[in-house]
């Protein structure tokens, strides 16, 4: 039996993040239509992952859970994890990033945002405590900074690094004559994207949102995952809408 895919996301208040998870995960459904996927969160939102994994079990289904996750911080490293934890038939997958595929897209948003040309360009991530999220977050900017050939600073919306206002007002020290783009590293509209566009308006880009390249990673994700459990993999996959 092809397992289940439990898509698990952070989980948010606001109407417009809520709708973008729910089309991300219509995307995934139409790019895998024979897998059964269902939708979870770590945190604000319900169902948790731990109660989505024991219904599927209750079915007598394997899982793989998708963390829709821009980095392995702690809601991977601590809250999928323990609630996989101990449970036969379940793998975990790898957060969607480091990935160069969300680079291009954050360029795409950035091209979408049209900002003044030559403008310092400052990545910003969620935020967390965990190191190897500060490292991912680091790892991005260079990956961005790389694709567009000038140089790409990151700055975190909460957490203990760099903090988005620092690395703005470096950038301005740097060069005040200089506009300043703030690249949007979220997944989709919520408490902190809409932080970033009260604090800087106007040069903020768009978050990752449903983009193809961000489905297809999910779909990487899945099938990987399902590949470890010697599952079955899906016959095909079908495009994205």
């Amino acid at each position: 039996m092809i397992p289940t895919l439990i898509l698990t996301a952070h989980g948010t208040r606001d109407p417009h993040g809520r709708a973008m998870v729910q089309r991300i995960a219509r995307d995934v459904r139409l790019a895998l239509p024979h897998v059964e996927v269902r939708l979870a969160y770590v945190d604000v939102q319900k169902p948790a992952v731990a109660d989505v994994l024991d219904r599927v079990a209750a079915e007598g289904r394997r899982a793989v859970v998708v963390p829709l996750l821009l980095s392995a911080g702690v809601h991977v490293h601590r809250d999928i994890a323990e609630a996989a934890e101990g449970r036969p038939g379940v793998a975990v997958a790898d957060a969607l990033g480091p990935d160069d595929r969300l680079a291009r897209i954050v360029v795409d948003r950035l091209l979408e945002a049209q900002p003044e040309a030559d403008s310092h360009l400052v990545l910003a991530p969620a935020g967390s405590s965990d190191p190897s999220s500060q490292r991912d977050a680091r790892d991005m900017a260079s990956r961005v900074a790389h694709l567009l050939g000038t140089r790409v600073d990151h700055g975190c919306v909460a957490g203990p690094d760099v903090s988005v206002a620092d690395a703005v007002a470096d950038a301005r020290r740097r060069d005040p004559d200089r506009a300043v783009t703030v690249l949007s590293y979220l997944l989709a509209p919520g408490f902190f994207q809409h932080r970033l566009e009260a604090a800087y308006p106007g040069i903020v880009t768009a978050p990752i949102g449903a983009h193809p390249a961000l489905i297809e990673i999910v779909v990487e994700r899945y099938r990987a995952a399902a590949e470890g459990l010697g599952a079955p993999q899906p016959a095909d996959t079908a495009g994205v809408a």
